[in-house]
């Protein structure tokens, strides 16, 4: 029997999904029935490596096409200071702003790329999209 050898990361993001973050504001979009889209770059994002508690720096990039509503940006921004002191893998933050950011605005389709800053002489790209089924 080999026995699993436990991994010092174990415990650190047990409850990733259910983390309090703030609301993502949106407002109503007038063009619901145009299909465009929208490009937001977050080039200073922040966030703490949950192993380390070293800052981790990145690029975010939002492609949206909006549905009924649009982003509110400076929530948007209060949103991205939120994360600065929380301790995240890059994948769990991927996944956790697609969440939240689809939960806000229920888009037609996003694409969300998260781009880290090499740490360790790795560089991490996290790539996530989503598209509204039809209804």
């Amino acid at each position: 029997m080999v026995k699993k050898k436990k991994s010092s990361y174990e415990g650190l993001q047990e409850n990733i999904r259910d983390m309090k973050t703030p609301a993502i504001e949106t407002w109503d979009n007038q063009y619901p029935d145009k299909e465009y889209t929208v490009v937001i770059e977050i080039p200073e994002f922040t966030c703490i490596c949950p192993k380390t508690g070293l800052p981790d720096f990145a690029e975010i990039r939002i492609e949206y096409i909006p549905g009924r509503v649009c982003i509110e940006l400076k929530s948007l921004k209060m949103y991205t200071i939120f994360f600065r002191n929380v301790g995240i893998f890059h994948e769990h933050l991927a996944n956790k702003m697609m969440d939240d950011f689809v939960g806000a605005c229920d888009p037609r389709w996003v694409k969300m790329t998260s781009e880290f800053n090499p740490r360790g002489g790795i560089k991490t790209t996290v790539i996530r999209e989503y598209k509204k089924k039809d209804r």
